[in-house]
């Protein structure tokens, strides 16, 4: 027990052993969250390999199975598919069925490339192709079919999205939450924040950084849909579970979203299932969804498409059981107490 006055019996003034315990509590609670948050960047930027990365091959049967052999004994890295001419894997590679493709020929090995699709796989193609051909010691070549454009040949602006993506949207529906303290007004704002956000976004990175160089327009609409699922999910998991539901919400999009986003990389470079799971959060489904409507004409954006509505729908749905659940009940959480129970939780 702390010590008490003599004359009251009261808690004498000063530290109490339940304010130490308290600092203690929230020491332990801060640095392990440090560490969690250092091991979700970290840990997948540190183990970068290729898993399952659709790659294809073209030339005679008998090389063919030569270099099937060759990639297929570094385990799961490369899902090989076959293709009867040059032609057919450049298109195959327009419509992100795969990443790249090696043409073998007598003469050499000539490796076809989507840089635009992923820089670090594009690199690992051309490693592929170089290995095979100095293997038969023959010349080895390689072309680009899909570039980034050349105000950012390395796709940095895209790279560098993620964490704009996630922490951008979680920031845009917490600044409605306080300002705006019914639902309809809520969605209706963040609707046309998502309708203005994502024209502005994508001309940053179309026409002020130079990293998108497709259908202004069509690109457009893919960066609505994913600052419209990144608010309603907010929003719905705010209403439904209070200022819980904000900290939920950061853990998804920002400890989580932005790490696994695979936007710097490639999805099926990151740990096993990592990649994946990045995938069904909204800002590596974003991120894919503006990388395959900019570059490849929205081949291979149909997963995106699906996540994204999900979460729309999903925070949608969040959002009406709240309201429903708490009809009849006041809103007891100030601004202020919601966005420090949301931090609190994160």
């Amino acid at each position: 027990m702390g010590a008490t006055s003599p004359t009251t019996g009261s808690p004498a003034p000063g530290r109490t052993p339940s304010d130490a315990v308290r600092v203690a509590g929230v020491v332990a609670g801060l640095t392990i969250l440090l560490g969690v948050m250092l091991t979700a960047f970290a840990l997948p930027a540190a183990n970068l390999n290729p898993h399952h990365v659709g790659l294809g091959v073209v030339g005679p049967p008998s090389a063919v199975t030569a270099a099937r052999q060759q990639l297929e004994s570094r385990g799961d890295a490369f899902d090989i598919k076959t293709y009867a001419d040059a032609d057919a894997a450049r298109t195959a590679i327009l419509e992100r069925k795969i990443y790249g493709a090696v043409i073998l020929d007598p003469d050499g090995v000539h490796t076809l490339v989507a840089s635009a699709a992923s820089v670090s796989i594009a690199a690992t193609a051309q490693g592929v192709g170089a290995g095979i051909a100095s293997a038969s010691d023959v010349p080895a070549t390689v072309t680009d079919i899909r570039p980034f454009p050349s105000d950012d040949s390395r796709g940095a602006g895209l790279s560098a999205g993620a964490l704009p993506l996630a922490l951008g949207g979680w920031i845009g529906a917490t600044v409605i939450m306080l300002v705006f303290h019914t639902p309809g007004r809520r969605m209706l704002t963040a609707s046309i924040f998502a309708v203005v956000g994502g024209l502005g976004l994508t001309a940053v990175l179309q026409f002020g950084i130079g990293t998108l160089d497709g259908n202004y327009w069509l690109t457009s609409l893919g960066a609505m849909l994913g600052i419209g699922a990144t608010a309603s999910a907010v929003l719905g998991l705010r209403t439904l579970f209070g200022g819980a539901g904000l900290g939920i919400a950061a853990i998804l999009l920002i400890l989580l979203g932005n790490p696994l986003s695979g936007l710097s990389n490639a999805p099926e470079l990151l740990p096993e299932p990592w990649g994946a799971i990045g995938q069904l959060l909204p800002p590596g489904a974003t991120g894919a969804l503006i990388r395959d409507l900019a570059f490849f004409d929205g081949h291979g954006g149909l997963h995106a498409v699906l996540t994204l509505t999900a979460w729309l729908v999903g925070g949608a749905v969040f959002l009406a059981l709240g309201v429903a659940r708490h009809r009849n009940q006041p809103d007891p959480e100030t601004p202020e107490h919601e966005i420090e129970e949301a931090f609190s939780t994160a």
